[in-house]
């Protein structure tokens, strides 16, 4: 064998072992304990040469993990929209199961903390979402947060939700009702047919008429719970909502989540309302496929073939904050919808492998 064909044999065998060594590093399940510190989300990072839900959910994972790891408390667009995202591809992981069981406790240990009635909701909602992703068991931690979420629940139907001028989930009382009927509705064993659900839910139906939506961006969400508890919104009302969503359509097929609602950012800085973005994308893709919009129809692949563009280097679709430009946390919801849109067009296979 002569040096040069020895390097080539050499050559080809790094190939081949190199990719064997790079992909059992990268299915490591991530833990509380070995995620790692992620940088900073920008809109500089360049977008990935072909979309990899690997490379997603290795984001999502990482997200809701690192919030939970370095600030110990659950946020509306990391560790709560994981639990309701997560499932829909594997929930048999180290990350879920962790951060499921650190929902749970909090269930069972309410904090007497300014936003308590705010988690109260988020924490049964999204338990109640996460049991009908999962077992299909309503769990008794959740059946608890919810019958205590009556409890909190003001005579007009609404709740002192968390107000920290931080669009969308974070600016008025409006989406923590909405928040409230979506999980109620999708709690398993009929939770919603019981006399305090059913009492709870009749006071939500009046908040709704008394309290129209302020923006598209609530009108989607009152459509979404509207899919789960009748009497919050007409077939009539649902259908302006999807005509609403295809008007505000981008030519690159995508959307602008600050193109959905009257958000003002608490720097000087104007927003952005060119650009479509991971958030309005993934959200407007859900929406519309969960109003019964075919997965075929040219808008809803149109949606699709963007969010398969523009999935970011590091797995996260980008998402410019709507409140100031420090940090751009609605990335990781962001990316939580843009793997829902995906999962409701059946570009992701549900498997419990996991990367």
């Amino acid at each position: 064998m002569n040096g040069i064909t020895k390097r080539i044999l050499v050559a080809l065998l790094a190939l081949l072992l190199a990719p064997l060594a790079t992909t059992s590093e990268a299915e490591e399940p991530l833990t509380l304990k070995s995620v790692a510190h992620i940088k900073a989300y920008t809109s500089d990072e360049p977008t990935r040469d072909t979309f990899s839900i690997d490379a997603a959910i290795r984001f999502l994972d990482a997200a809701a993990l690192n919030w939970q790891k370095d600030r110990k408390c659950f946020a509306c667009h990391s560790d709560y929209a994981f639990l309701c995202t997560r499932p829909v591809v594997s929930w048999k992981t180290p990350a879920h199961e962790q951060l499921r069981s650190k929902l749970e406790y909090l269930a069972e240990h309410s904090r007497n903390v300014q936003y308590r009635v705010t988690e109260a909701v988020m924490v049964a909602s999204v338990l109640a979402q996460n049991d009908a992703l999962t077992t299909g068991k309503l769990h008794p931690t959740t059946r608890k947060a919810l019958d205590r979420v009556w409890t909190m629940q003001r005579e007009d139907g609404g709740f002192d939700w968390m107000k920290y001028k931080q669009p969308p989930s974070e600016i008025d009382d409006h989406y923590g009702v909405t928040v409230a009927a979506i999980g109620v509705g999708a709690a398993p064993g009929g939770y919603a047919e019981t006399p305090v659900a059913k009492a709870g839910l009749d006071r939500i139906r009046n908040y709704f008429k008394n309290n129209p939506p302020a923006n598209l961006h609530h009108r989607a969400m009152k459509l979404l719970a509207s899919m789960r508890v009748d009497g919050i919104m007409t077939e009539t009302e649902r259908q302006q909502v999807v005509n609403d969503l295809f008007a505000l359509q981008k030519p690159d097929g995508g959307w602008g989540v600050v193109t959905m609602g009257n958000w003002e950012r608490s720097d000087d800085k104007p927003q952005d309302m060119k650009s479509s973005d991971g958030y309005g994308t993934g959200f407007a893709v859900h929406v519309l496929r969960q109003a019964g919009i075919p997965a075929k129809a040219p808008q809803i692949q149109k949606g699709i073939g963007w969010l398969k563009t523009h999935q970011r280097a590091s797995g996260y679709w980008f998402t410019r904050s709507m409140w100031k430009d420090s940090k751009h946390y609605v990335c990781h919801e962001g990316t939580a919808y843009a793997i829902l849109a995906l999962a409701a067009c059946g570009e992701i296979e549900p498997h419990e492998h996991t990367p």
